[in-house]
């Protein structure tokens, strides 16, 4: 999987995100914008699920919110991901 383009991705502290490769704005509430600097760090989609969790005090269900959001992200061509939706090893 390619995600240099993740990395290109402008970010800012209140969740607008531009993606200079097609000239596209997008806007991420918290939850986004903290899903998203941890994939751009690197962060599996299991520690993801933990940072959320502690940050935001989130329901175990968050794991089919992570899933949705990675989707989407997919849709729009600035992740590619294997993930299914279950965080279980």
């Amino acid at each position: 999987m390619d995600n240099s383009h993740l990395a290109m991705l402008a970010v800012s502290d209140t969740g607008f995100v531009f993606d200079p490769r097609t000239g596209h704005s997008y806007t991420v509430n918290p939850a986004g914008l903290l899903l998203l600097r941890s994939l751009k760090q690197g962060t599996t989609p299991i520690q993801i699920e933990e940072e959320l969790r502690a940050a935001f005090e989130c329901p175990a269900s968050i794991a089919t919110d992570i899933g949705a959001f990675l989707s989407a992200l997919g849709n729009y061509d600035l992740f590619e991901s294997d993930f299914k939706g279950s965080l279980s090893p």
